[in-house]
């Protein structure tokens, strides 16, 4: 009987186990169809060599388009100003998204959803019609330069167009609604009356946010921020058609090798390097971050 009692459990979890594998194998060879195999023919695309007088590729596989990127002072700048901006626009998001969704969290419900209808629009809208409003917005001629200019900010001559802070902009206008999803959701999670109790214990709105909401808040801040880093990082439409073609980053550089210089093996390198320094920047952030919310938390 005790046997029979002990196995049962058992038996239950390895069927439970067998079926979630199940559920899961469409989504994972979807996934392998659609992400691995590509990525892999990229990374095997990326060892050849190629010939700048023909336009051929050669048949000769070495790791020499690696090492010309990571030593090309050209390169180096690409991938260093890519950082920099997914570095920017992270910043920029989660500065104003992190509080744009408290202060919505602490709306009436009414306003609460205008807020969040208004907030989320960004998201409804393409993102090459989008970046092309920007692009009027931010002409010589448009809205904000003159404003600007009126106001003594500016000179008439300066131009707002192709310059690192204008794809900076439109970035974070384009990913902040991400930050405050994530933070969103976890502010679902908080009881609102935990906050009033500290308010009535003398706790100022500053304490109250640094000591109760936002140790709870991190993890919708950390996933938040890794999808703005990754998205910013591998942005094309926006540095494209904002930045210009001397403000170049690493998306852009890998179409220019791919469609204007045909060196597909440079064009699959730099993908494939965009996308381990992704991983390895979101690996080590996610990780420190992780930490930290389980030191803040007391685990």
């Amino acid at each position: 009987m005790n046997q029979v009692s002990v196995l049962a459990p058992r038996r239950k979890a390895f069927s439970f186990s067998s079926r979630a594998l199940l559920l899961l194998l469409p989504a994972s060879l979807l996934f392998i169809a659609l992400l691995a195999i590509p990525m892999l023919m990229m990374g095997e695309l990326s060892l050849y060599s190629f010939d700048i007088t023909t336009s051929t590729m050669l048949p000769a596989r070495s790791l020499h388009n690696y090492a010309l990127v990571l030593v090309d002072p050209y390169y180096q700048t690409i991938f260093l100003r890519t950082l920099g901006l997914a570095l920017a626009v992270t910043v920029g998001a989660v500065v104003l998204g992190v509080p744009e969704a408290y202060i919505i969290y602490r709306m009436r419900p009414r306003w609460r959803t205008c807020f969040l209808i208004l907030t989320l629009a960004p998201l409804l809208i393409s993102a090459v019609v989008r970046t092309l409003g920007w692009s009027i917005l931010l002409s010589q001629n448009g809205i904000i330069g003159s404003v600007l200019v009126w106001l003594g900010l500016m000179d008439s001559n300066a131009q707002l167009l192709f310059s690192f802070w204008a794809v900076v902009v439109v970035l974070i206008h384009a990913l902040v609604p991400l930050v405050i999803l994530s933070v969103w959701t976890s502010l679902q999670g908080i009881d609102p009356q935990s906050c009033d109790a500290a308010l009535s214990l003398g706790a100022g709105q500053l304490t109250v946010w640094r000591r109760i909401v936002l140790p709870q808040v991190l993890p919708g801040v950390l996933s938040g921020s890794l999808m703005t880093f990754a998205l910013s990082a591998s942005a094309f439409a926006t540095p494209a058609l904002i930045g210009g073609r001397r403000l170049k980053v690493a998306a852009t550089a890998a179409y220019d090798e791919f469609l204007n210089t045909l060196n597909w093996p440079m064009g699959a390198t730099i993908a494939v390097l965009l996308l381990l320094i992704n991983l390895l920047v979101i690996g080590v952030y996610g990780k420190l971050v992780e930490r930290r919310i389980q030191k803040r938390l007391g685990r």
